[in-house]
């Protein structure tokens, strides 16, 4: 089991100045750091890189900052999706220079773009072929492509573990996986046990937090069918401890977070962690 945190617990925005944080993330025990990308996050991926090796920490990229919204794989324009499919590249290309392990999150649409309508019956076909695409280019480049399901409230492709491996089987490529959100999937699915299972053969990751996005433990995720299942299916993958820091000037409230989930990302990381490595070591 690898354990790891996102760069959004301590900053809003990746850069040069804050490689100093990869310390501090591996003194709290974490295996792993996921850095939230996008046009507006400038930094250079080899201090980054240097760093993070010589402390031995993985590195995973995601979509978090600037990303046009007419780039999408899933979109109803043909030219929209070679864009999607062609700045989805680009991200590999910088997850390429950082040494990063893979490229995760919403990649099949765009997170904020929900079409509410009957899905055109080419769309889940469309969306698969640029997949294909993009995880062929990814495993050239040495990373791997975990997708997210989201809640509907953030995007109406893929919002439930079935869909994206309907998804991952009409894509046809084998570096494709699943990385599994507690909190998106609050408002999705109703067995939590049930659907890692469903997703077991391509699970790669799962982010862990609350229903609130706030630090895993006493809300409303049913976390003792989550460890469980995690052990029955022999899960040795990665858990990332995911929020928005609600110290940082506005910055939760423009991720759409109203409330103090996350003033103190080095304490969320330690509760987490502690909450997450007892559970899992429950016996059956």
């Amino acid at each position: 089991m690898k354990y790891g945190a996102h760069s959004y617990l301590f900053v809003d925005r990746w850069a040069d100045n804050k490689v100093h944080l990869l310390d501090t993330v591996r003194r709290l025990g974490m295996d792993c750091f996921e850095i939230g990308v996008g046009g507006d996050v400038l930094f250079s991926p080899e201090l980054t890189h240097r760093q993070a090796e010589n402390l031995g920490l993985e590195l995973l990229i995601s979509p978090g900052g600037e990303w046009p919204l007419e780039c999408d794989l899933s979109a109803d324009a043909a030219t929209d999706r070679q864009q999607g499919l062609a700045w989805h590249k680009k991200q590999v290309d910088l997850g390429h220079r950082l040494g990063a392990v893979a490229y995760c999150g919403a990649l099949y649409g765009h997170p904020g773009v929900v079409k509410r309508r009957r899905p055109p019956t080419d769309e889940v076909d469309r969306t698969a072929e640029g997949l294909h695409y993009l995880a062929d280019y990814a495993e050239r480049k040495g990373l791997k492509i975990a997708l997210e399901p989201m809640s509907h409230f953030r995007t109406h492709v893929v919002n439930t573990p079935e869909q994206v491996m309907t998804l991952i089987a009409k894509a046809d490529h084998p570096n494709l996986y699943v990385l599994f959100d507690t909190y998106h999937m609050i408002t999705e699915i109703r067995d939590y046990a049930e659907s890692i299972q469903a997703v077991r053969d391509r699970l790669w990751a799962i982010h862990a937090c609350e229903n609130d996005r706030g630090i895993p433990g006493g809300g409303l995720v049913p976390w003792d069918a989550v460890f469980l299942a995690l052990r029955q299916t022999g899960f040795q993958g990665y858990v990332i401890f995911e929020a928005y820091n609600s110290s940082l000037g506005d910055f939760a409230y423009q991720r759409g977070m109203f409330h103090n989930v996350c003033p103190d990302g080095i304490a969320f990381v330690r509760e987490a962690l502690a909450f997450v490595q007892k559970g899992l070591a429950l016996p059956e």
